[in-house]
């Protein structure tokens, strides 16, 4: 039994050693050529498709701006089809994410946000859901849910802001050029209010919205 405290994290991450990078996820599927048509549909990248004399098969694909992929095949789990649930996808727009997976024929939900807690994971349609994106695009609050042929889900969620200690506050990156455009316009936002205070032109403009960029992405205090 682990006699770790909720309280221990801190500590306990300042004394690791080793890095432990999640880098592949593994989902239980029927037929590996419908799904294997399925996530290229979705214009994932097709890392691999590897089959072995034994019956082996093993397929990876990769989200866009991902580092970490999801397996599927042949002789890899005894996970019954479909039982993959409510996998995570993280975006800094959800309605973009919402209007690329319909344009792309998938059968996604609505942009909805929960009312009661854990709305997110229950099924589509029922009740503690409220319809369209959390009030003012609070971060971690709005999403959209869909499944693969299997009914393995997949949920998306927004995220424009990280809680404090949930980055690196030493590394800054973004995952597309998407990410980085939409971490721009909330820069921008928020120096123009900087700039309605101040009553005058801010020629440090760029340290300013470095400083933004770099502590949202962090979870630290951010600059007014």
């Amino acid at each position: 039994m682990s006699t770790t405290k909720p309280g221990d994290a801190t500590a306990a991450a300042s004394v690791a050693t080793v890095e432990l990078k999640l880098e592949v996820v593994v989902i239980p599927v029927a037929d590996v050529d419908r799904s294997k048509d399925f996530y290229a549909g979705l214009g994932w990248r097709l890392d691999a498709d590897f089959a072995f004399d034994n019956g082996f098969r093993v397929v990876q694909f990769t989200p866009p701006g991902s580092p970490c992929s999801l397996q599927f095949g042949t002789k890899m789990t005894t996970a019954e089809p479909g039982t993959a649930q409510s996998t995570y996808l993280v975006v800094s727009d959800i309605e973009a994410a919402h209007d690329d997976l319909a344009r792309l024929g998938v059968e996604v939900s609505e942009v909805f946000h929960p009312e009661d807690p854990g709305a997110q994971f229950q099924l589509d349609g029922t009740s503690g859901r409220a319809s369209g994106p959390a009030p003012e695009h609070g971060t971690y609050s709005s999403f959209v849910t869909f499944a693969d042929p299997d009914g393995n889900t997949w949920l998306v969620q927004e995220i424009t802001a990280r809680l404090p200690g949930r980055i690196d506050p030493s590394r800054t990156a973004y995952a597309s050029v998407a990410d980085l455009v939409s971490a721009l316009r909330r820069a921008e936002a928020a120096h123009t209010e900087h700039e309605a205070r101040i009553g005058a032109r801010d020629e440090e403009w760029p340290t300013w919205y470095a400083t933004y960029m770099a502590a949202e992405q962090a979870g630290t205090e951010l600059p007014t």
